[in-house]
């Protein structure tokens, strides 16, 4: 179980249910490779640093055992992305029971971040959310910083539409209710969207001759966003593909509650991992109190 506080005092409680007793839990194997991957990765500089002092003090021995340790190092992370690839495997086959059916009612909005040079790729994009429409998601939210998946949207919904309609047999009157609905928004909207708020909650309670000046909450944030057409829900589930372990930039005050879970890299994306991170969501009790 987790908490997680905000500075309003609101808190959400998530509940992880115990998986099968005679099925091999993976997740957690996983998880704990990627915690003691992402401490290696804190050590970075530092190692750079010992690296550059073994380099110039010329001892043969110390040049060995740093070479040494890169080679486990390097093994490591074999062992890693072939544990990842033979889980992915696993879930994409059918053979785990508890991925076969996903309770997709919970995940009503997704978010998913995209580092802005992997977002190049745009067949790997399209891949992406061909995998997204097939497992039942209907609202989506494309990211990336410098706005690159913004002047592909038009090709990228062109290109699903054409495989949609090369994969139907028969014409079906809700076809387009079930379509895909795809947002895509950049780095530059969310600095937009703040100073156009902060423009009307300024015309709104500070420009009368009042000398009483409201304290400003969330609610005014909210309501300003949403008065100048920046009201789109709070995605439930964020995905973020790429090397940062962040959310680059997406708007925060649209990620307050949201579930973030990093993905890797767009070209090492595997369909049996998004099924993993979408069943994990589906399977957490939230509670909201204050």
């Amino acid at each position: 179980m987790a908490l997680n506080c905000t500075n309003n005092s609101r808190f959400r409680v998530r509940v992880f249910p115990q998986p099968g007793k005679l099925e091999f839990d993976f997740a957690r194997l996983i998880m704990f490779l990627r915690w003691l991957e992402a401490t290696i990765l804190d050590f970075g500089d530092e190692m750079h640093k010992v690296y550059m002092w073994i380099w110039s003090s010329g001892d043969l021995g110390l040049r060995l055992l740093w070479h040494i340790m890169h080679l486990i190092l390097s093994t490591w992370y074999f062992i890693i992305g072939l544990i990842g690839s033979l889980e992915s495997f696993l879930i994409s086959s059918g053979l785990f029971k508890r991925y076969r059916d996903l309770d997709i009612s919970k995940v009503q909005y997704l978010a998913v971040a995209i580092d802005s040079e992997e977002a190049l790729q745009t067949l790997k994009v399209l891949e992406l959310l061909q995998w997204l429409e097939a497992i039942g998601l209907r609202k989506v939210c494309l990211y990336d910083t410098a706005g690159v998946l913004k002047k592909s949207k038009e090709a990228l919904t062109q290109l699903l539409k054409n495989e949609r309609m090369s994969n139907e047999t028969t014409s079906d009157p809700l076809v387009d209710q079930k379509c895909l609905s795809l947002e895509v928004i950049s780095f530059s909207d969310g600095k937009q969207a703040v100073a156009k708020a902060a423009d009307v909650l300024l015309k709104k309670h500070y420009s009368s001759s009042n000398t009483e000046k409201p304290k400003l909450t969330e609610s005014d944030m909210t309501d300003a966003l949403g008065a100048i057409g920046y009201g789109e829900p709070d995605p439930d589930l964020m995905l973020i593909y790429g090397p940062a372990r962040c959310h680059m930039g997406f708007p925060a005050w649209r990620i307050r509650y949201t579930e973030i879970v990093h993905m890797g890299p767009l070209k090492s994306m595997k369909i049996g991992a998004l099924i993993k991170a979408i069943h994990r969501y589906t399977m957490v009790h939230q509670n909201y109190g204050t």
